[in-house]
């Protein structure tokens, strides 16, 4: 690699992860990470859990000291964004007019939170995506306060529960009939109404939002069948979506960005992680999207590696967790491919497992209160995948 170095546009953990597999592989050249947040890299599910509670401080989050960036020479660029892409000469515009060259570049620019047109300009209007967002938010949740969480995902539910722990009054207003019934199904997600039901959140299913009433700060929020919500403060968690924009006019616009398994995309030397990406999954042969805290760590790593000449191997099944009352709530796999669950435990008792398949095959697994549980279930579906290739093998033979 000459002078350039490598460019990371992101200052999430896909991008920590890539700068600090290259250090310890031994990469000498530069490294430059261009943050849009005036923050360094730090981790973001304690946003909506930890930090939002008060349990931890923001100093807390940070992946590393101030100083790992000096004595490891990785430069941060705090505060600046990317505008353009320009893969014929190697060089990526910042927002600011400054013109970065690289030798090898990663797309770690995350994603941003979706927005609801009609609450735009309240001040106690929030989504939940970065330090600043769980700090304003923090300050609001104080006891008594109503909220009101549009958007039952697990973002919402997160936020929902860490409220009730402070004393809130809460209010999920969700357009689905049943939480989550996309990725999970009927059942499991029938579950998470219930679990949050019990634990005093008022649910509003098939609800749709019209409109907002106040001055400066929602007051009131009006759904389409007329019913309304008094509230002192909004969480809108509908979702994110990549941050690509700056990719326009390349053979990457669209996003999320297309990859293989190492993290290469359609340009040379041009690699992308976390949730900006989409990496092929070999099991099933298609592409997938998964905007979790262990994709983008392993995506990172996997694209350090990749630009290094390392074969990283196969990426292993998307998991993540999530906190809620007390529980441990763990996942593993791709459940939306999924057209059975069979559950095992007993859900009122908050301690189950939920096992999703296709065509009899493992596919994904969910575990309430059974740390020991989703390892197995990864075995299982990575043995059924396995197996199956095997077969098909066989089968050509």
């Amino acid at each position: 690699m000459d002078a350039t170095g490598v460019l990371i546009v992101g200052g999430g953990l896909a991008a920590q992860r890539c700068a600090e597999t290259l250090r310890a592989r031994g990469y000498e050249g530069a490294i430059r990470i261009v943050c849009g947040e005036a923050e360094p890299p730090y981790d973001r599910p304690p946003l909506s859990k930890e930090l939002l509670g008060g349990s931890v401080s923001a100093g807390e989050v940070a992946y590393r000291p101030r100083e790992w960036y000096d004595d490891n020479a990785v430069e941060l660029l705090l505060g600046r964004r990317a505008r353009s892409l320009h893969p014929s000469n190697r060089s990526v515009d910042l927002e600011d007019g400054e013109a970065l060259s690289y030798e090898k570049l990663l797309i770690a620019t995350g994603s941003h939170a979706r927005r609801l047109p009609v609450l735009d300009g309240f001040d106690n209007v929030h989504a939940l995506r970065t330090l600043e967002d769980a700090r304003c938010l923090h300050a609001q949740l104080k006891p008594g306060a109503r909220l009101a969480v549009v958007g039952a995902g697990f973002i919402g539910q997160e936020v929902a529960a860490t409220a009730r722990g402070l004393g809130v009054e809460v209010t999920i207003i969700e357009a689905l009939d049943v939480p989550l019934v996309p990725i999970l199904g009927q059942r499991v997600g029938s579950w998470f109404a219930q679990l949050h039901a019990e634990e005093g959140v008022r649910l509003m299913l098939s609800a749709r939002l019209e409109g907002a009433r106040g001055n400066g700060r929602v007051e009131e929020l009006v759904l389409a069948d007329g019913r309304r919500v008094g509230c002192d403060t909004v969480v809108v968690g509908i979702g994110v979506a990549p941050a690509v924009g700056w990719l326009h006019g390349t053979s990457l616009e669209g996003g999320p960005v297309r990859t293989d398994a190492a993290g290469r995309t359609a340009l040379p030397d041009v690699f992308a992680a976390g949730d900006a990406a989409a990496p092929f999954e070999p099991r099933f042969g298609q592409y997938a999207h998964t905007e979790h805290w262990g994709a983008a760590a392993r995506q990172g790593a996997a694209a350090a590696q990749a630009m290094l000449g390392i074969y990283p191997g196969t990426p292993p099944l998307p998991s993540f967790w999530s906190d809620q009352y007390g529980l441990r709530i763990q996942y593993v796999g791709h459940a939306d491919r999924a057209s059975d669950t069979v559950i095992e435990g007993d859900p009122d008792a908050r301690d189950f497992a939920a096992l999703f398949s296709r065509e009899g095959a493992p596919v994904a697994a969910l575990a309430v209160g059974r740390p020991r549980t989703i390892a197995q279930m990864r075995r299982r579906i990575d043995e059924a995948y396995w197996n199956k290739g095997k077969e098909t093998e066989a089968r050509a033979a």
